[in-house]
């Protein structure tokens, strides 16, 4: 069997990213606000405004405050709010996470929110990279519904530092059925074709796509270009 086409994922937070992003050659894009916190979940206005925009798939955030606890009940239940006014707007992607205070996978704020979401697609974010045990949390997500995407760094700050982690955990996921490895956080060009030698195949951008390569500035539809041209 062949290895499945790489997939380039881009953040977009509004409709002129989506735009450039997909004249750029992404397969898929991470739809957020508030990159100053690293993502939460986008407003149902901008939602819709990409889907119109665009025809890719859209993983929407869903995500309220910084780090990665769910908030203790309220912070749940405006959760599952927030999953269920996205998914009745015809959202059906997601990229969601949460941890309690040991490290451990959040499984009774990430089971609220997949109860409002259907067995909706999504994607477990890099919630993974500030885990006390990285193995530990494949095991709590991997047969939870609707899951096929992973999110991480390997841990590491950059993630063309992470290959040795993130290619043994993408043949353990192969192997078991489990999810696919994206990779994202810090990554560079250079690190692409170390990475693909390791049987990576699923790439995550943000500012490295961005014409200034600051929050602050739009995304570059020719930056997007290079990106693709490397995975072809």
């Amino acid at each position: 069997m062949s290895d499945p086409t790489p997939l380039l994922e881009v953040i977009a937070v509004d409709a002129v990213d989506a735009r450039a992003a997909v004249a750029g050659g992404a397969d898929r894009l991470e739809l957020v606000s508030a990159m100053e916190y690293f993502g939460f979940d986008p407003s149902l206005e901008t939602f819709e405004a990409i889907r119109e925009a665009v025809d890719v798939p859209l993983r929407v955030m869903i995500r309220r405050r910084d780090g990665f606890s769910a908030g203790g009940v309220q912070g749940v239940a405006e959760l599952v709010h927030a999953a269920e006014a996205l998914r009745r707007a015809g959202a059906d992607e997601f990229v969601l996470g949460w941890l309690d205070t040991d490290g451990t996978v959040d499984g009774e704020a990430v089971r609220a929110v997949l109860d409002a979401l259907g067995g909706a697609k999504w994607t477990f974010h890099k919630a993974i990279d500030a885990a006390s045990d990285r193995a530990a949390v494949y095991d709590s997500v991997r047969r939870m519904p609707g899951l096929d995407t992973v999110l991480t760094s390997g841990g590491f700050k950059a993630a063309g530092d992470g290959i040795e982690v993130l290619r043994a955990e993408a043949e353990r996921e192969r192997a078991a059925g489990g999810p696919r490895v994206l990779v994202g956080g810090g990554l560079t060009q250079e690190a692409l074709a170390p990475l693909r030698a390791a049987g990576l195949d699923a790439f995550h951008v943000g500012t490295a796509v961005r014409a200034s390569g600051t929050w602050d500035s739009p995304v570059d539809a020719e930056k997007v270009a290079a990106w693709r041209k490397l995975l072809e």
